[in-house]
């Protein structure tokens, strides 16, 4: 099978999990063989940004970030419960780039606290041991306290609840902290995946379901994370790219690429389409309409992925 033929399957045209890995032999995938790969122009036009891009260390990036979009009380309001879903789902140390770094989440954090939040979780659904998955975070938060960092592993943590509109994704269990929360804070690292190309923040909203596998295996994938997304809605996101995943995600160890960079918007679709047009994915550049749930999420009206009609604003710090 050539990679063009490769990269079809790879987009949903029928292929299934055990298909796609059989088919790449464990090797790297390639990304949009053939295809034209344009990286869309990046300007800021001043005012508020549709997406802020920063590069510099994790923590003063996370702060410049946010404060470009309107700071963090733009978000989060005195007495708002928040809820902040990093990516804490495997149980290697932040230079795998398989989990959000320590430093972003805990700026994260602090900026909720000055902004006044009556309560904060940060909260996922780990793949491996939790304790082990959600110690680095839990860690680099303790200053806060110590019952911030939490992995949700027990069914009863969480509510059934209805997805209105959902193509196929219609009802699933979902985290009660989240169901409860005035503020979702989305805070994935940009990393590789098997099945759906990259797992930035619409992917990564499946770490606050219990049943994960249900999605894998009884739906289209892309179609699911999709359907999850549109009833998931962070109020901001903050993509960590200061280690970038790009090979053999989610869990590695694969390529890893530092970027040195935070990526932060009100709309996760752009969050993500900026942060797959940013990086390296698979020793290939790619544009966003070709990772299947970016482009169905855009068409869904969910947000937007055509980065040359907005609004980027760039800053070093």
């Amino acid at each position: 099978m050539d990679t063009g033929t490769l990269w079809e399957a790879f987009l949903g045209r029928g292929v299934t999990r055990r298909e796609f890995f059989r088919l790449s032999s464990g090797a790297a995938l390639v990304l949009g063989a053939g295809a034209p790969l344009v990286v869309p122009g990046v300007v800021c036009a001043g005012g508020v940004p549709d997406v802020a891009v920063v590069t510099g260390s994790a923590a003063r990036a996370v702060r410049a970030a946010v404060s470009m979009l309107g700071g963090m009380p733009s978000f989060v309001k005195k007495g708002d419960k928040v809820v902040i879903k990093p990516n804490m789902s495997f149980a290697q140390g932040p230079a795998s780039a398989t989990n959000t770094s320590p430093e972003v989440v805990r700026e994260l954090v602090a900026m909720c606290r000055e902004a006044g939040a009556s309560k904060i979780r940060v909260l996922d659904h780990p793949l491996r041991p939790g304790g082990l998955c959600v110690k680095d975070i839990r860690d680099a938060c303790l200053v806060f306290g110590g019952d911030l960092v939490h992995a949700l592993e027990e069914e009863s943590f969480y509510r059934e609840a209805a997805i209105p509109g959902a193509k196929t994704l219609r009802r699933t269990e979902v985290m009660k902290d989240v169901l409860e929360a005035d503020v979702l804070i989305a805070a994935p690292v940009a990393k590789s995946h098997g099945s759906t190309g990259v797992s930035l923040s619409m992917k990564g909203m499946m770490g606050l379901v219990y049943s994960r596998g249900v999605m894998h295996f009884l739906h289209d994938l892309s179609t699911a994370v999709v359907d999850l997304a549109s009833f998931l809605k962070p109020k901001l996101v903050v993509i960590d790219g200061s280690l970038v995943l790009s090979t053999r995600g989610p869990g590695g160890p694969g390529k890893v690429i530092r970027a040195d960079t935070v990526i932060a918007s009100k709309d996760m679709v752009a969050a993500d389409a900026q942060a797959v047009s940013m990086f390296e994915w698979y020793g290939q550049r790619m544009e966003p309409r070709q990772v299947k749930h970016i482009r169905l999420a855009h068409e869904r009206g969910l947000g937007r992925m055509d980065l040359g009609a907005l609004n980027i604003g760039k800053k070093n710090v």
